[in-house]
């Protein structure tokens, strides 16, 4: 699985240059391509493939001068990876830039009734659709919180969204509120796709404000003005997988705090299933915190025993069996002090295909340990998700047709133990979750239409 996508807004003093350091905090959430759009006189755009470090050298930031900007950072879920956001396209003889967080379930036979309609797409990517609807119902309406609503009930699935038009900014959460969205207030206006990005801007203790953008919540700013309305609410089904693994742990999400949460987990994860060890290691960075929860309720001490190589390039290795394994070996590496001889506790956030695990065992195998024991920070992964997280099709899934046993025996543990949904549930200490990719239970708001 891979983080999908940041979004950032802003209205306020040096917007760009704002832009460009929220990306950096968001960076996470996408490393294929950054871009910054701002308004003077008219839409402007920066965008480029790459870190957001790789994409703004030189005077590209300097360039870009506006008390508005929207920005993002992208991991693909749809489209070309040729096609950077902010996107810009245009509609009813007005231009809109788009950043989009989520992915849209009703994208194709929507993409199809306004093909027949006459509207021409510039793009492949589901995100064009947000700003094409919403221009076409604004040019009907002349209102944006109509026209919002209007997109609302037109368009389905995931989408925290932030359009740039007219000088003016609107951001949005769908209603279900599948991606986090954040909000705001100091010396601007501010939104994020997690709040981590905003502290660099709104310091809370000389009154700044920070607090989620509600589902289904619109936020319009023009110039001085900024209004906010509710516009429609369905059942609230947040993306678990922000808690599990996507987001900053030093975010908080919808009123929980995302490393108090993995702790919480790694708790959750040793009253389920204790095993006698002598040591509990993290598989960094994601399962850190888990592991150190693991630690604190089991009472077996916590060791540094997976070193990461924080310079090893996404793109570095080229495809291929031997080059796979050598970059697990090039990106973590055994501390053998802390491992040899030892009864070991492996802690996750999560098991996809399993070959990551399986080289990760073996290595620590290799590096002396005496038992590996594989803890992991959620339940099996055994269902694609349509909302913006790029989880493999099902057959690809390892837990989705074998038990915890067959899972086990494949990726070479002494024991394999999962967090139950319960369990999951009681960490985060919300119900109103999206769970789907683990129970196979999808929102209907979502698909409905």
């Amino acid at each position: 699985m891979r983080e999908k996508c940041g979004v950032f807004a802003a209205a306020t003093e040096n917007a760009p240059k704002k832009a460009y350091y929220a990306l950096l905090a968001l960076q996470h959430r996408g490393q294929e391509s950054a871009g910054i759009s701002v308004w003077r006189h008219r839409i402007r755009t920066v965008s480029g493939k790459g870190l957001v470090s790789d994409v703004f050298k030189g005077q590209k930031l300097s360039k870009l001068k506006s008390n508005v900007a929207i920005a993002h950072v992208r991991y693909s879920t749809s489209g070309s990876l040729n096609e950077t956001q902010p996107l810009e396209t245009e509609c009813c003889g007005k231009r809109i830039a788009v950043a989009h967080n989520g992915t849209l379930t009703n994208f194709l036979p929507l993409r199809r009734e306004y093909e027949k309609s006459g509207v021409k797409f510039q793009h492949s990517v589901d995100s064009e659709l947000l700003g094409i609807s919403f221009l076409r119902y604004l040019k009907e309406t002349g209102d944006e919180f109509e026209a919002m609503g209007e997109v609302f009930r037109e368009v389905k699935g995931a989408y925290s969204v932030a359009f740039l038009f007219d000088g003016k900014i609107l951001v949005a959460r769908d209603p279900v509120g599948f991606r986090p969205l954040s909000y705001g207030t100091g010396d601007g206006h501010y939104f994020a796709s997690e709040d981590s990005a905003l502290r660099l801007f709104v310091d809370e203790v000389e009154g700044g404000k920070i607090r989620d953008v509600e589902p289904g919540e619109v936020f319009l700013l023009d110039g001085e003005s900024l209004e906010s309305r509710v516009l429609v609410r369905e059942k609230h089904h947040g993306c678990v997988f922000e808690y599990i693994y996507f987001a900053r742990p030093d975010s908080t999400i919808d009123g929980v705090n995302v490393y108090q949460a993995r702790v919480r987990m790694g708790r959750e994860l040793a009253r389920e299933s204790p095993t006698d060890a002598d040591v509990v290691i993290a598989v960094p960075d994601s399962g850190r915190a888990a592991a150190l929860g693991f630690s604190m309720e089991s009472g077996i001490p916590y060791s540094e025993g997976l070193i990461k190589n924080r310079y090893i390039g996404r793109t570095f290795i080229t495809p291929g069996q031997f080059n796979r394994e050598l970059k697990v070996k090039l990106k973590l590496s055994p501390v053998k002090e802390v491992i040899d001889g030892k009864r070991v506790v492996l802690v996750d956030d999560s098991i996809v295909r399993g070959t990551t695990m399986r080289r990760i065992v073996s290595l620590l195998r290799k590096a002396g340990a005496r038992e590996v024991h594989v803890r992991i920070a959620s339940p099996p992964i055994r269902h694609p998700c349509y909302m913006g997280i790029d989880i493999p099709t099902r057959h690809e899934l390892i837990a989705a047709f074998g038990s915890v046993e067959k899972v086990r025996e494949a990726i070479g543990a002494d024991s394999l133990a999962y967090l139950s949904v319960e369990g999951l549930i009681r960490a985060v200490g919300k119900k109103d979750l999206c769970l789907a990719c683990l129970t196979g239970e999808y929102p209907e708001w979502a698909f409905r239409f």
